[in-house]
């Protein structure tokens, strides 16, 4: 069982969660299909690194996607990262031997999540994309980027045990 990014609960709003998130480093692929990358990032993970170590899985794993959105924002890439392990700051990440894997690390900050079950769908996603912004839109909260699912099981684990999330940085 893979460790899980630590946060804070700082409030919640219907089906929406807010929570404050430390700072965290990431292993990242960019990819124009949906999981692509994990099979580059699995190799990371694995030893393809420059101190040939292996690295524990943290989940989630992230995935951006390309949402439809309201505009002004429009993305068409899509990347995959995975978490590093909380107690390594950023100096004792190696470096990956493929340079499609790069790492990258993201300020603390304040995120809003619907946790919902099943396999994420593209439209499963999307629904709760379009509750989550309508939500944040009804409290008056400001999404500051793009939302971004969040898959913390393996993918033998059966849908109706999944958790998935799809989140996005606010400002409260």
């Amino acid at each position: 069982m893979a460790d899980t990014i630590r946060y804070e609960i700082t409030g919640k709003e219907g089906d929406i969660e807010y929570r404050h998130y430390p700072g965290l480093v990431l292993a990242t692929v960019d990819s124009p299909g949906n999981d692509t990358g994990f099979n580059l990032l699995f190799a990371y993970i694995s030893g393809s690194n420059k101190t040939r170590n292996t690295i524990p899985m943290t989940s989630p794993v992230i995935t951006s996607r390309t949402i439809p959105m309201t505009a002004p924002v429009i993305s068409d890439a899509a990347s995959m990262s995975f978490v590093m392990p909380a107690e390594k700051p950023r100096e004792e990440i190696p470096d990956p031997l493929d340079n499609r894997v790069r790492i990258t690390t993201l300020p603390e900050r304040e995120i809003a999540v619907i946790r919902f079950r099943g396999y994420a769908s593209q439209q499963d996603v999307d629904e709760t994309v379009s509750r989550l912004q309508g939500g944040l839109k009804n409290a008056g909260i400001a999404a500051v980027a793009q939302p971004f699912l969040m898959r913390y099981n393996p993918p033998w684990t059966p849908g109706f045990l999944r958790r998935n999330e799809v989140g996005v940085e606010i400002i409260r």
